[in-house]
């Protein structure tokens, strides 16, 4: 990652490390947490060791301790990594980058990252990084916004959200890039990943008007099911080998 790119996202999550879970904090964004949460944990094992790579506030690592593991949060940011831990007294945080990994060899069971992946400049770097210091049979689960039509111009709307100095926890144009199923499939094979499950998930999204809002959330699981081309976010997990 770029010196440049590192340090506005990281000025960017200092900034708002106060106010970030407010954005969480009503209706639609528990409903949404909760659901991509969901979806990330269901390939984790119960239990075992987490790092939690982009752990922001750590609302992830909350979930995952509540189902009895442990974890450790890894962000960028060192304000939220200060919110993390007054979340979360009993887990770890450190700053880092899941592009290089502080920890040795074999040392987690697991490995989550929800809506990171697509700000990773090198997503070569993290899924080797999280191979290496994934135990052999651990999993890896990720959840992000993925490469569809209705994804496409998220990067165009950021910057001009930007230029117009429009504020917004989650605008900020950070030259971020999407994903399809091929693509992420590829990446996680190329890492070394066997076992590796794709899937969609979110058509309710937490930015909609509270009416899109609640029919989204009604027709949320039939998209999910039969139209996937509409949901926006990919769930992609993967297994590190046994040997």
């Amino acid at each position: 990652m770029s010196t440049i790119r590192h340090d506005k996202i990281q000025h960017h999550y200092d900034s708002i490390a106060d106010v970030y879970d407010h954005h969480y904090d009503h209706r639609r964004g528990r409903s949404y947490h909760t659901h991509i949460s969901s979806q990330l944990m269901r390939p984790l094992p119960r239990g075992g060791r987490l790092l939690d790579i982009g752990c922001g506030t750590g609302l992830f690592v909350e979930k995952f301790i509540k189902n009895g593991g442990t974890a450790v949060g890894l962000d960028i940011s060192g304000k939220m990594i200060t919110r993390a831990q007054w979340r979360c007294p009993t887990s770890e945080f450190i700053i880092g980058t899941g592009e290089k990994i502080p920890f040795s060899d074999n040392s987690f069971d697991a490995i989550s990252s929800l809506l990171v992946f697509s700000y990773v400049k090198d997503p070569h770097a993290m899924l080797k990084e999280s191979y290496r210091v994934l135990k052999p049979g651990g999993v890896i689960s990720i959840c992000t916004l993925g490469k569809k039509l209705i994804t496409r111009g998220i990067p165009a709307m950021y910057l001009i959200s930007e230029m117009m100095r429009f504020t917004h926890i989650l605008m900020k144009d950070f030259g971020e890039h999407y994903y399809d199923k091929d693509e992420m499939i590829d990446l996680f094979s190329g890492a070394g990943f066997s076992d590796v499950g794709v899937s969609w998930c979110s058509f309710a999204h937490i930015d909609m008007i509270d009416p899109l809002f609640n029919i989204a959330l009604k027709v949320e699981p039939f998209v999910e099911k039969r139209v996937p081309q509409l949901a926006y976010n990919i769930c992609v997990s993967g297994r590190k080998p046994v040997e």
